[in-house]
């Protein structure tokens, strides 16, 4: 495939997502890692696999998105930056475009977001709590000593789902505990917990809103075949799931930096991967807030500021 070509990336709590279009923003190549609890460091291995499997690909524009952003987007020199629900509507209307509603459960967060006649009208965020989140999926599956993926696997075997309750982490948890031991079979109770996530999903995020088919589900909890199964049962309705459900959030960013079209990409190199990127943080005593700041350092230059209530140390380089 001939350029030029637009990144984009979405680093958030569980994962790094990378995604390459070309011109006709048919995508290029995909990679999805773990952060590990290093986000900068993920998004510059991700970065390095693409170089390595396409070495002459020349970006022309970069998009960054997700919790770690703006992160991201100084240490690799983003374009456009922009937030969950843009990249996710975005890449939703652009894989189907008669979509109504857009499902998007990632690792610490949960989204809805109302679409209609290609246009987000609506949405909502689950913040607060982690019940709903895949973290807590990930929880539950290394408490049972298995795989998310064996998790998966284990839930649509399940005939007899046990009733879990799953309003809160705390309570789901020792909900899950005590059906264990009074002899639940294993992918019954989680059967459960994918029911219980779902509906906690539906009766909070959902909330008020006009869920109309067609739904797409995406981000990483999407993998899962037992949270697909719980919304179709729920819905009474078959959720589209994309082909390239697992990194939607880094698509829409490739979209959007291609819809931006910059004169001159911002973009950093291939060779950011290759460096030690340090962070580190001030106090700003500019106003009674006291904001701490994190400071993005490349070979002893600040290349990016991000924190602060009033953005106002936002992206600028350079001495403070």
């Amino acid at each position: 495939m001939n350029g030029p070509f637009y990144l984009g990336i979405d680093v958030g709590s569980i994962s790094a997502n990378l995604v390459l279009i070309g011109p006709d923003a048919t995508v290029a190549f995909a990679d999805y890692r773990r952060v590990d609890g290093r986000p900068l460091r993920a998004a510059q291995a991700a970065l390095a696999a693409l170089q390595a499997a396409m070495p002459q690909a020349v970006l022309a524009g970069v998009g960054a998105t997700g919790s770690a952003r703006h992160l991201v987007a100084a240490a690799l020199g983003a374009d456009v930056v922009k937030n969950e629900i843009s990249a996710h509507a975005c890449a939703a209307i652009h894989a189907h475009p008669e979509a109504q509603t857009v499902f998007e459960i990632g690792g610490q967060d949960s989204k809805v977001t109302i679409i209609r006649d290609r246009v987000v009208v609506d949405f909502a965020m689950n913040l607060l709590c982690a019940a709903g989140t895949g973290s807590f999926l990930d929880a539950q599956a290394k408490r049972l000593n298995i795989t998310i993926e064996e998790l998966s696997r284990q839930a649509v075997l399940s005939d007899r789902p046990t009733g879990i309750a799953g309003r809160c982490t705390v309570f789901a948890e020792s909900d899950m505990i005590h059906k264990q031991q009074i002899g639940h079979r294993q992918e019954d109770i989680v059967m459960g917990l994918c029911l219980a996530m779902a509906r906690n999903f539906l009766g909070n995020v959902c909330v008020g809103k006009e869920i109309r088919p067609p739904i797409v589900f995406q981000g990483g909890v999407s993998a899962n075949l037992g949270m697909r199964k719980a919304f179709a049962e729920l819905l009474k309705c078959e959720l589209v799931i994309p082909e390239h459900h697992m990194v939607m959030g880094a698509l829409g960013a490739a979209l959007l930096a291609k819809r931006a079209a910059p004169a001159a990409t911002r973009f950093r190199g291939f060779d950011v991967c290759e460096r030690a990127i340090d962070t580190r943080s001030f106090t700003c005593g500019d106003c009674s807030n006291e904001c701490e700041v994190i400071e993005i350092v490349d070979r002893g230059e600040v290349v990016g500021r991000s924190g602060g209530r009033c953005r106002k140390w936002e992206g600028r380089a350079g001495p403070r």
